[in-house]
């Protein structure tokens, strides 16, 4: 069996690599709609987008097709990838000294089987000085991340987390990974 990871993000790519998995990367062509305000179905329809469509190009039975999307939920809303360094900022400025959800939602596709679910950790943010905010603006780190951040940046954004590290950061190894081994064999 072949193993397909259906997302251009390093951080995927890098998480899956950690767990030993040998796969090939081919980027999705599923375009982000929104749907819906809810994070859970948000995600977990982006996911199987983007793994269905990288399925359906491939049209290869002997393939199994990973897909994921990460939102951010905070106050009824969510926030994707911010457009510009306004909005990033805006976003940062939004989270500070409050708790948020990251929402991970994952999709598998085989011949035989598809598995789609979701990881949601929440994470709570220090107090974010105007400094801070522009020092990690100026960074660029901000770029191509769900709430304009990522935990694993060096900067001291986050306060606390509760629940999977890997999952804020983009694919929660811990659920998806055993799903992969079960797959394979």
């Amino acid at each position: 069996m072949k193993l397909i990871l259906a997302s251009n993000s390093p951080r995927r790519k890098d998480l899956l690599k950690k767990f030993g998995f040998e796969f090939d990367i081919i980027v999705s062509p599923y375009e982000e709609k929104p749907i819906s305000s809810d994070p859970v179905l948000t995600a977990e329809t982006f996911a199987l987008g983007k793994a269905q469509s990288v399925f359906d190009a491939v049209n290869d039975g002997e393939a199994i097709v990973v897909g994921a999307d990460t939102v951010v939920y905070l106050d009824g809303k969510i926030l994707g990838k911010p457009k510009n360094e306004l909005d990033a900022v805006k976003m940062l400025k939004s989270l500070s000294g409050k708790t948020h959800k990251v929402v991970t939602g994952y999709a598998l596709i085989s011949k035989n089987k598809t598995i789609k679910g979701s990881v949601e950790t929440a994470v709570t943010f220090n107090d974010l000085s105007e400094d801070l905010i522009a020092e990690y603006i100026n960074s660029g780190l901000w770029q191509g991340k769900a709430g304009g951040y990522g935990i694993q940046d060096p900067f001291a954004l986050v306060k606390s987390y509760d629940g999977s590290l890997n999952n804020v950061i983009g694919f929660p190894t811990e659920t998806v990974c055993p799903i992969i081994q079960e797959l394979l064999k």
